[in-house]
């Protein structure tokens, strides 16, 4: 069911890759509540997934752009401004990559160049963003911006290595950044800490089944699937969040509060 909730907005997608990126179904959300939209992910990405069959859906254009590169930032924006008309309301960063995750390598044998691409395009990658809308005065006032991140940044999951560091610099981008744009221009920013969910960047950490299953087990409520959040997404886009900023909100079906459920008690009695 829809509720109009986004209508006559305009939203900037970063990072829908297939049918399994929450990019992606929270795409199809925001299109489904009425916004218009542009999408965008680096050029590799784009030979890689299939986005033009997102665009279709959702009657988006599909601009590249490499968000470690300032000048497609620019061009990316400046681009949307011109397709919307107007300036953008609203802005989903869904973006993460670890070539010491990919490589296989511990957490205690990082290579250091590897771990500074991750932490560019990973974190750092919101604040270019954020910068290039902040000089292009290109977000409505009230807008709002949300980023995807992982409670790794908090707790110790010993296989997703660097990507928790990435992520609580995301989370501090999206603070400090959110103090900044709230005193000019109303508009608001934060993070979704998300349950795991299966997406294809996400199943490249070792161990993501083990990830799952235990959150399962220790969710009063379940995992949040990226249907779930991205509805969560668009109540953040909404006029209804209008004085939210600045947080972690944390959508796990109440992991993030638990010490220990009676299944996984069970599961540990069983054995």
């Amino acid at each position: 069911m829809a509720y109009n909730l986004l209508k006559g907005k305009n939203g900037i997608i970063f990072g829908a890759l297939d049918e399994k990126s929450i990019a992606w179904r929270t795409a199809l959300k925001c299109h489904e509540e009425g916004a218009r939209l542009v999408l965008t992910n680096a050029p590799v990405a784009l030979r890689m997934g299939e986005i033009n069959k997102l665009a279709e859906i959702t009657n988006a254009p599909v601009i590249p752009a490499d968000v470690t590169n300032m000048d497609d930032l620019k061009k990316l924006f400046e681009e949307a401004l011109n397709h919307f008309n107007g300036k953008i309301d609203f802005i989903l960063h869904s973006i993460g990559m670890s070539l010491n995750v990919r490589k296989g390598k511990s957490y205690t044998e990082l290579d250091y160049g590897f771990n500074q691409k991750t932490l560019d395009i990973s974190a750092m990658s919101l604040h270019r963003v954020l910068r290039t809308a902040w000089d292009l005065d290109a977000m409505n006032d009230w807008g709002s911006v949300v980023a995807l991140t992982y409670i790794a940044a908090q707790r110790v999951f010993p296989h997703y290595s660097e990507m928790a560091d990435a992520k609580a610099l995301l989370e501090s981008v999206a603070r400090s950044f959110g103090y900044h744009y709230a005193v000019k221009k109303k508009v608001r920013i934060n993070t979704i800490s998300q349950s795991p969910t299966r997406t294809t960047a996400g199943s490249g950490v070792k161990g993501f089944d083990g990830f799952i299953s235990y959150a399962e087990k220790m969710s009063p409520l379940g995992n949040a699937t990226g249907d779930d959040c991205a509805s969560y997404c668009v109540s953040l886009f909404s006029d209804l969040t209008k004085m939210v900023t600045m947080q972690n909100l944390y959508h796990d079906g109440g992991f993030s509060s638990m010490g220990v459920t009676q299944e996984v008690l069970d599961g540990m009695e069983d054995e």
